[in-house]
Order: structure tokens, then sequence, then C-alpha cells
């Protein structure tokens, strides 16, 4: 047995062996052949030595049985930025620069993960560089790909470039996935030591190139579930959705209010409704009404956690992944025509000139009279004839008058052209056509604009002596004058004079656009402009 005085020499020597190389890794074999040790009694003295560093905090097990030196003041936490040759760049939580790891130094990393990174110099670059030593937490398990069968084994091939290796399939755990399938893989475990990760098949999407499978392999690359869980299913099917009259008492009734709802033609759930009615001063009631989705969902249910797991309704070109199951998203939540639907409502009394005399929000209960398609309302704003013409033309001169009166206020109008597909009945593309913003559809952007902002303001609004309200509020910074003079100086190229002033950069950028409608240039421009 050797004594204590040697073993605390040899620790000693091992650590000033760290000391001198921090930014190396030693096996107990290096450390050994550097002492010159050929028995095995003091090789399984230095293992021994070394895992009692470890336990010290003194070093850490790079890759397994590799040895570095750990120091505290040289680790930080960040998320990876993986670039697809393999290595990653390191975004630190304090918002300072960048640190570069080599594709040799990410240790299984991959993009997204939040790391543990130890810091060293980088003899070739003044930036600084590291290690990953630790994944403190994955981002993504499950990863879209082409399976490749061999006789023995498969592996996975992500889609994604910034997923720099394939994933090890033992054919056990292929699911019934065929050669060449595009599939889901998720990853159960990677040893330091493997080049790729292990991993199962969890859901086999189809042959490659096909509509419904890459469908879904957009949906499996980003997360968003097209199917609801069971349980959630099963929870929404309880839910009472029939309008009782003990609810009614408790709502502002709107029912007998001329109701509707305009919306895209290819909509298929309708959230939104605008009410009018004439009162006997002369002045308008307009009523913007949205389904009471708290009404149905409450604060700490399974259907509450799902949703607040989704966050929105996705929308892809040809389909919907809805927020809510569908008993909620296209029934009791959808403003359908003649249904008594439960709402929450901005109600707001205007002049003939739309000046606001009276605000009102609250819950409401209303029965939608009709449901137009934006086109069937423009065609009424342009033909001035059809049903409902009167109220529709006047919500139209009432947002148009509102929506001057925003501009003057330093409201900007970016009118950017959103490209639309045309699919036939199977899903596949025959034809692309640009969706204008016409008339009708700003009328609903006014009422919603105007709707929101007074909310916000309600909200914000205390009275003396009392704190604010917590609320979410949705604003826009400041442009950066650096931007804004390279705007400048970019649009004089085409002959456009845009003044670089702070005290009216709205009235410039109003100015700019209307000067670039109808140009060739204009669209170009106008997405430099929002950035």
């Amino acid at each position: 047995m050797k004594s204590g005085a040697f073993k605390h020499d040899l620790l000693r020597q091992i650590i000033s062996i760290f000391d001198q190389n921090p930014t190396h890794a030693f096996n107990y074999k290096q450390i050994a052949k550097a002492f010159g040790f050929k028995d095995i009694s003091n090789k399984k003295l230095i293992v021994a030595i070394l895992d009692d560093l470890v336990d010290q905090g003194k070093l850490y097990e790079s890759q397994r049985g590799k040895y570095r030196l750990k120091g505290s003041e040289h680790f930080i936490e960040g998320r990876v930025d993986m670039t697809s040759r393999g290595a990653a760049y390191i975004v630190l939580d304090e918002g300072d620069s960048d640190v570069y790891i080599a594709p040799k130094h990410t240790n299984t990393a991959l993009h997204g993960d939040r790391v543990k990174v130890n810091i060293f110099s980088s003899k070739l670059s003044k930036k600084p560089e590291g290690e990953v030593v630790e994944i403190i937490e994955r981002a993504q398990t499950e990863f879209v790909g082409i399976l490749e069968k061999s006789k023995n084994f498969s592996f996975v091939v992500p889609d994604n470039p910034r997923m720099p290796v394939d994933i090890f399939i033992s054919n056990e755990k292929l699911n019934n996935a065929k050669d060449g399938d595009k599939v889901v893989a998720q990853m159960t475990d990677w040893p330091l030591e493997r080049k790729n990760p292990f991993g199962k098949i969890i859901q086999v999407l189809g042959r490659p190139g096909e509509h419904d499978t890459e469908m879904h392999a957009i949906l499996a690359e980003y997360g968003l579930p097209y199917e609801f869980p069971a349980k959630v299913e099963k929870d929404a099917a309880k839910l009472a959705i029939d309008v009782t009259p003990e609810e009614i008492k408790l709502r502002r009734d709107f029912r007998a209010v001329t109701t509707f709802t305009i919306d895209p033609e290819d909509a298929k759930d309708f959230d939104d409704a605008l009410s009018l009615k004439k009162l006997k001063n002369g002045n308008w009631e307009v009523g913007i009404h949205i389904a009471d989705v708290s009404h149905y969902v409450q604060p700490g249910t399974i259907l509450d956690q799902e949703a607040f797991k989704r966050a929105t309704s996705v929308y892809l070109v040809d389909r919907v992944v809805p927020m809510l199951p569908e008993v909620l998203s296209n029934q009791a939540c959808s403003l359908r025509p003649h249904e008594t639907k439960l709402c929450f409502s901005a109600v707001f009394e205007l002049t003939d000139k739309a000046v606001l005399v009276n605000e009102w929000f609250g819950r409401t209960v209303i029965f939608s009279d009709r449901r137009f398609t934006y086109e069937e309302a423009q065609e009424r704003i342009e033909k001035k004839e059809g049903d409902y013409v009167e109220e529709i033309l006047t919500l139209d001169r009432l947002a148009k008058t509102l929506r001057k009166e925003r501009f003057k206020k330093g409201s900007i109008a970016f009118d950017r052209i959103e490209v639309k597909f045309n699919l036939d009945e199977k899903g596949n593309p025959v034809g692309v056509y640009f969706k204008e913003s016409k008339d009708s559809n700003k009328l609903i952007e006014e009422f919603m604009l105007l709707a929101n902002r007074r909310v916000a303001e309600f909200i914000g609004s205390t009275e003396r002596h009392k704190k604010p309200k917590t609320f979410v509020y949705r604003v826009h910074d400041e442009p950066n004058p650096e931007k804004l003079l390279t705007l400048s100086n970019f649009v004089r190229k085409f002959g456009y004079d845009f003044k670089v002033d702070q005290s009216d950069v709205s009235g410039s950028l109003n100015k700019l656009m209307a000067d670039i409608q109808g140009k060739t240039e204009e669209y170009m421009i106008e997405e430099l402009a929002i950035r």
C-alpha cells in the first residue's frame, strides 16, 4: 500500500500537470506515462486521485475517461447556435460577445441546447473559444429525416442542416419504417465516446415528396402537434356549449342588433364580429365582438394547459393547427351565422365624424345575421348595393375617418403584399396570386385597432396613488437613427428625398410609402423600411 505522503505528493504533481495545461484533457494512461509508471498499482492510484479531484471540483470529466482542469471563473452558460459545418457559437445570457466552439469541442451539444462551457484563450483568434462541458437542457430530442437501412442497423439522416450528425437506429426500434421513409426519430442516448446518438422511430410520416408527408414533416419539425391528446379531447367533449337563459341574463344582449362577420373566403372559424346600431341622438354604436373563450376554458384545467402550450393557432397553406379542440375552435367559439354565441366585447359610441363619445367593455351575447367574405363586403363598398349595404358603407366611412386621424397622430402605413396559393382538391398548388388589402380588409383592421388601443388605455389608466395594473402591451421601439440614415441614403439613389427627422419619422415614412406606390422598387423599399 502506498504511503499517504507519496499519494499527497503525486496528487500535487498531477494538479501541476493540469495547471500547466488548462485547456488540455488527459486520461490516466497519459498521466502515468508522464511519471513513467508502468505497474498496475500506481495506475490504479492515479485513477483514484483523478476521481478524488473530480469529487473536489478541481477537475471534470470532459469525455469518458478524460479529465480537464475546472475553474469556475472560466465557466459560462448559454444557448447553442449551431452552424451547418458542425461548429457552434454560444449565445450568452448576459448579452456579451458569443463564444466560438470548434466541432471537436461541441461534445454532443446541438442547436438550441442550454449548455455549460469552459472558456479558454485561442492561439489563432482574439475572440474567446470554449468547450462544452455539460448539456444542461436539450432544446430538441425529436428530428425529422429520411431512414437509411442496412442489413444490421439503420440511420436517420435529419432534414435540418443544423443537426450535424445522423441518428443511429437499431433494427428492433424501426417501428415498421421502410428504407427511404420520412420519419420522426427520437434521440434516446448519446454516449460521449460515440460519434452518433442512439434513437428510435416514433412516427412514420410517409414517402418523401408526397403532400401529406411533407405537411406533417413541417409540423413535426417545429413541434406542432396536429392532434390533441386523448385526455384533452375527452375534457373538451364534456363541455356544456349550449347557451343557457341563465347565462344570457348575466350578459349585455346584442342579439337584436345587426351583427355580421367579415373573413377570408377559406376561413373555417370566425373569431370576431361587428355590430352597428343608430342611436336616438344620431350617433353610432359600434360593437367589436370576440368569442368568449374564457367562459369555456377555465384557468388551470387540462384545456387551459394545452392552449398555453400551443399559444396560438398555426396556419399552413392548406390546413390549420388549432389552439383549441374543434368543439371550441369550430363550434362554441366560432361566431357562425344564425347562432347565439357568447362574446367579450368592446362597444363604442361614435359621432358621424367618428369622434369617440363613450365606451364600454364586457361580456355579451350576440346573434350573427350574416357571414361575409372580404370580397362580398368589398363588392358592397364599390357597387353600393346588396344586403346590409347601408351598415357596411357606414362602417367603411367611419373606419376611413378613424384611419385618417390615426395617420395624423403618427401611425405608419405599411401595406405589404401577401402571396397566396390556389390549391386543387388534393391540396396541390395550381396557381399563385397576390392578396390585396382593400377597403373591406382595412375596415376590420381599423375597428380591431380601435378596440385594442382603447382596451390598452383603459387597463393602463390608474387612479391617483394606485399602482398600474400588470398587463402585456404590444409596442414598437423608436426607429434606429443609423438604420434610418442607411434607408435615406439608399432611397436617394432612386430619386426619393427621405428626411431623417426624429421629430416626424412617421410623417417622412408615410410620404415615402406614398411616393413609391406602384413603382417597381415599391416592395424592396417597403421591406427595407419595415426592417
